[in-house]
């Protein structure tokens, strides 16, 4: 299969995006809404057949179910990410939460549930589409701004509104592997091997305590809330800060 990385020749040229869904009325939803913001859509019912348009028409980002026939959006996941960092958004029911992880962990950038609305999706889309085009040119190892954070890998320097914050090791090794991404999900397992090494996987009361402690630190009483829980899966950086529930 070919490389199925988008280039773009045209920088105002419109974003590719694949929709994949065995329901036709939710393809029609997204696909109106896609190109109502001017995106250039295609479609497919199930992996395998998305795959095939793949092949010729590298998308710039994918909108997938997760049940699917033949090849379900967890094989998709794993299948795409062998070749390419395209971006990937999964769709799902509110009782997936096991093979929401199992997509995440198998490549996904992110989650809408079903249940959805269309502006989320679209803003979601427009976030992902930006952090692409950031991470193609951002050096990982250089100092970076993000919303209220300015964060110095380097260093390991850590200013939040310009004021220092001072972290533990763990804590900035926690902070650094969410600030890797900014406003998508990111799973308990996923950030227990960018803290621990692999060790401590099966323990995360280990995660919900070090979590806490670095709340603490970047989110005074009646702050901004950075850090956001996402029940069951794992957690979400808002580096601009939103109001939510902090909950362990």
């Amino acid at each position: 299969m070919t490389d199925l990385t988008a280039t773009r020749r045209d920088i105002a040229e419109p974003a590719r995006i694949l929709i994949v869904d065995d329901e036709a009325q939710i393809i029609r939803v997204l696909s109106m809404a896609c190109t109502a913001q001017g995106y250039r859509v295609k479609s497919a019912t199930d992996g395998e057949s998305a795959l095939a348009v793949l092949k010729n028409w590298p998308a710039e980002l994918i909108i997938t179910d997760l049940s699917m026939p033949k090849m379900d959006g967890v094989e998709l996941c794993r299948a795409i990410r062998k070749q390419s960092n395209v971006p990937i958004l999964v769709l799902s029911v509110r009782n997936q939460e096991k093979t929401k992880v199992e997509a995440l962990d198998a490549g996904a950038d992110d989650y809408v549930p079903k249940p959805f609305q269309i502006n989320e999706l679209l803003a979601r889309i427009r976030a992902a589409l930006r952090r692409q085009k950031q991470l193609s040119a951002d050096d990982k190892t250089a100092e970076f701004v993000l919303g209220d954070f300015r964060i110095d890998p380097g260093s390991r320097q850590v200013f939040v509104r310009g004021a220092e914050v001072h972290l533990t090791p763990k804590e900035f090794d926690l902070l650094h592997a969410l600030s890797l991404y900014p406003d998508r999900v990111v799973t308990r397992r996923t950030l227990m091997v960018a803290v621990w090494g692999g060790y401590n996987v099966d323990q995360p009361e280990s995660l919900r305590v070090l979590i806490g402690q670095l709340r603490r630190k970047i989110e005074p009483q009646d702050e901004p809330h950075y850090i956001l829980t996402e029940p069951w899966v794992g957690y979400r950086f808002v580096p601009e800060g939103a109001q939510s529930d902090t909950s362990l």
